[in-house]
């Protein structure tokens, strides 16, 4: 069993309530769009896997890749920060994911929290939103769950405040 910490387009901020809700995690997982210094933060507590965003500079786009796969815990991973979401995945992976679809599909970007199954492709697609405080979401968040024998158990999403009203 693992506990996972997911978040996305930090945009280089990270605060001590992200820290807090992700103390128990085994690993964090970022969606890309980290900003400056984000990932280095991350890495002081936690096992991070992660992609690079569109904003991302050359230093994390070195250190992440597009895309990142890989099974956890028998169950078949797909981050990458663009990613569309099911019935519109985005052109550049709809095939692939089409022929080869994972178990669960991460991505960020839209900055739009979904938590929603592809019934046809068999797979569950999450985008956790954002836990930055630039752009135009209104609230900030992060999902955690657990991966246990292949399933995907006690999601939560986790409300870290409204993006103007950072602490």
């Amino acid at each position: 069993m693992k506990k996972i910490g997911l978040l996305s387009d930090t945009h280089g901020f990270i605060d001590d309530k992200i820290i807090m809700h992700f103390k128990d995690c085994d690993e964090v997982w970022h969606a890309g769009d980290f900003g400056a210094d984000v990932n280095e933060e991350l890495e002081k507590h936690f096992f991070v896997r992660g992609v690079y965003g569109n904003i991302d500079g050359q230093k994390t786009r070195t250190k992440y890749h597009e895309h990142n796969k890989f099974d956890i815990e028998g169950l078949n991973v797909w981050i990458t920060h663009i990613g569309g979401y099911p019935g519109n995945y985005d052109w550049k992976i709809k095939s692939e994911i089409q022929n080869n679809p994972p178990g669960l599909f991460i991505c960020g970007h839209s900055h739009i929290l979904k938590v929603m199954p592809d019934k046809r492709l068999n797979l569950l697609h999450i985008n956790p939103g954002a836990a930055g405080k630039s752009g135009f979401h209104l609230m900030r968040t992060i999902v955690r769950f657990r991966i246990e024998n292949g399933v995907i158990k006690n999601l939560e999403v986790i409300e870290l405040g409204k993006r103007g009203a950072i602490e």
